[in-house]
C-alpha cells in the first residue's frame, strides 16, 4: 500500500517525518519548541486509510543519533535520568538511548529517521504488531464516544469473557492499569484468602515495583545492578522469601522452615526479566504439588507470558494450573492494562463482593478494553502461534549459529514469540546463571545492531519479542 506525500510539508500521513532534519542542534530542546515545527498533513492512501510511513531516502544514510542525543540530554533535566522507566536509558549497554518518532509492523524509527526492525515490541504488547490498522481504527470509534468513562462500560464485559474463556485459572477478573498494579491486587488477596503473610518468590523474577518484590527483582532492579531499592522498609519486605528459579529443593526446604505461614508462591512462568529462562516441567508441577500440600497459592505473573507463549498463556502451554494469575500488556493492546483473576471463591474477596479493597479511576477504561478486545481477536487466528514459533525459531538458532561460528559462547531459546540468548555457554536455568554472561559483550553488540537497524532490548536481561508481523525477510536481515 503506497501512501502520497501532501505538498508542502515535510510530514506523511499526520506523522512527524522529516521532524529529525528540522530541530536545531540545541540541547535545550522543551516541548514548545519541539511542538512549534511538527505541521500535520492529511496525506492518505488508496482506500481513505492513512498508513505511517517513514522518512524515504534514495540512497542509505549514514547512521547518525545526534537527534535523539539533543533531545535525550534535554530530558535529563527534566526526568529522573531522563526516562520513565530506568532500562530505557541504556545504562548497561552505553551510549545513549535511541528516542523513537514512530512505530509500524516490525519496524520502528527514530527522530534521526533511522529505520529498525524491532525486537522489544514496546516490552511485548505488539504481537500482532505496532500500530495495527484494524486496532487503530477500532480505537478511533471508541475515542469518539471518550477516552474515559470512570463508570461501567461494555467493553470490560467483553474483555472479561474473552479473558476467562482462554486462561485456565481464571473465573472472575479484575482489570486494572498496569502489571504492578496487577501484582499489588494479587498480593493483597491472597494474604487475605489464606489468613497468612507470607510469600516466595524467585531471584531474578520481576513482579513491578511494589515495595514487597523488590527483593533480589529482576528487570532494570537487574540491569542496575541494585539488589534492593532505597526508600523500601524493612517490614515491606520482611515476609517476603526468595529461592533460585528451577530450584523445587529451596522451595521445599521454605515450606518445612515456614510451615502453614506461606500466603502464595508467585512466579514468571517462563522469566522474562532476567533474560529469556525456560522452566523445567517436574520445577512447574513440583510448585502445584508444594503449595497445594500446605495450602498456600500458586500464583503465576504472565504479564509477559498471556497471550504470548499461547492463547490461554503459560499454563495452558504448561499443563499447570495456578490458583491466581496476573496479565498486561497484550490484553491492552498497546495501551495501558493490567489484570488479576483466579478461582471465583478467592476473587470474590476483592471489593465491593468482599472486603480487600481496590480500586482504579482508569481501571477498565474503554480504549484500553476495544484495543485488547482487538488483539485477542487477531491471536484466535488459525496459526498465528505455529508462526510465532516458526520466526522466533529461525531467528534464535540463526543468531546462535552466526555467534558460535564467530568464536562466541553463547546458548539460548524461544518459546512462540518470546526468546533470549546469552553471552556464555550455558545452560542458563537461573538468574545467577545468567549473570555469568558477557554482559560487557552483549553491549557491544548491542550497539552494533543498532547501527545494522536492529533494535533489541538494551539490556542482557530483558527477553525478545517477536510479532505476526516480522517476517522472514525481517529474520534473514537481522541474521545477516
Amino acid at each position: 500500500m503506497a501512501a502520497t506525500v501532501v505538498p508542502g510539508t515535510n510530514c506523511l500521513d499526520g506523522q512527524w517525518v522529516g521532524l529529525a532534519r528540522k530541530i536545531p542542534t540545541n540541547t535545550q530542546i522543551g516541548l514548545p519548541a519541539l511542538f512549534s515545527q511538527c505541521p500535520f498533513s492529511t496525506a492518505k492512501s488508496g482506500g481513505g486509510k492513512v498508513v505511517r510511513m517513514a522518512a524515504v531516502s534514495v540512497e542509505k544514510k549514514k547512521y547518525t543519533t545526534q537527534k535523539s542525543q539533543e533531545i535525550f540530554t534535554a530530558a535529563k533535566e527534566l526526568m529522573p535520568g531522563g526516562v520513565n522507566s530506568p532500562v530505557r536509558a541504556f545504562n548497561s549497554v552505553g551510549g545513549q538511548p535511541i528516542v523513537f518518532d514512530s512505530v509500524k509492523g516490525s519496524h520502528a524509527w527514530d527522530v534521526d529517521g533511522n529505520e529498525y526492525i524491532d525486537y522489544v515490541g514496546t516490552w511485548g504488547p505488539a504481537i500482532i504488531g505496532h500500530a495495527d490498522d484494524k486496532v487503530n481504527a477500532a480505537l478511533i470509534e471508541a475515542l469518539k464516544k471518550g477516552t474515559s468513562f470512570g463508570a461501567p462500560c461494555f467493553a470490560e464485559n467483553v474483555l472479561a469473557e474473552m479473558v476467562i474463556k482462554a486462561v485456565p485459572s481464571i473465573e472472575m477478573v479484575r482489570f486494572v492499569n498496569s502489571g504492578t498494579e496487577a501484582c499489588m491486587g494479587m498480593l493483597r488477596v491472597a494474604r487475605a484468602f489464606t489468613c497468612r503473610g507470607k510469600i516466595i518468590k524467585f531471584e531474578g523474577c520481576y513482579h513491578g515495583h511494589a515495595d514487597p518484590f523488590l527483593v533480589k527483582a529482576g528487570s532494570g532492579v537487574a540491569t542496575l545492578g541494585l539488589p534492593d531499592s532505597p526508600g523500601v522498609p524493612k517490614a515491606a519486605t520482611f515476609e517476603t522469601l526468595t529461592a533460585p528459579f528451577n530450584d523445587i529443593n529451596a522451595v521445599e526446604k521454605l515450606f518445612n522452615e515456614n510451615k502453614g505461614e506461606i500466603a502464595a508462591v508467585i512466579l514468571e512462568p517462563v522469566v522474562g526479566n532476567s533474560g529469556f529462562i525456560s522452566p523445567k516441567k517436574e520445577f512447574l508441577q513440583g510448585l502445584r504439588e508444594v503449595t497445594r500440600a500446605d495450602g498456600a497459592l500458586l500464583v503465576f505473573d504472565e504479564v509477559m507470558t498471556g497471550f504470548r507463549i499461547a492463547y490461554g498463556g503459560a499454563q495452558e502451554y504448561f499443563g499447570i494450573t495456578p490458583d491466581l494469575t496476573t496479565l498486561g500488556k497484550i490484553i491492552g493492546g498497546g495501551l495501558p492494562v493490567g489484570a488479576y483473576g483466579g478461582r471465583r471463591e478467592i476473587m470474590k474477596m476483592v471489593a465491593p463482593a468482599g472486603p480487600v479493597y481496590q480500586a482504579g479511576t482508569l481501571s477498565g477504561n474503554p480504549l484500553a478494553m476495544t484495543a485488547g478486545i482487538c488483539t485477542l481477536q487477531r491471536l484466535q487466528q488459525a496459526g498465528s502461534y505455529e508462526y510465532l514459533d516458526k520466526i522466533t525459531g529461525r531467528l534464535v538458532q540463526g543468531l546462535l549459529e552466526v555467534g558460535r561460528n564467530a568464536g562466541h559462547e553463547m546458548c539460548g531459546g524461544h518459546i512462540r514469540g518470546m526468546f533470549g540468548f546469552f553471552f556464555n555457554a550455558g545452560p542458563v536455568y537461573n538468574f545467577a546463571d545468567a549473570k555469568k554472561s558477557d554482559t560487557a559483550k552483549f553491549a557491544r553488540f548491542h550497539r552494533g545492531m543498532l547501527e545494522q537497524g536492529v533494535y533489541l532490548a538494551p539490556s542482557q536481561f530483558e527477553a525478545g519479542f517477536t510479532s505476526l508481523a516480522h517476517s522472514e525477510q525481517d529474520i534473514d536481515s537481522t541474521i545477516a
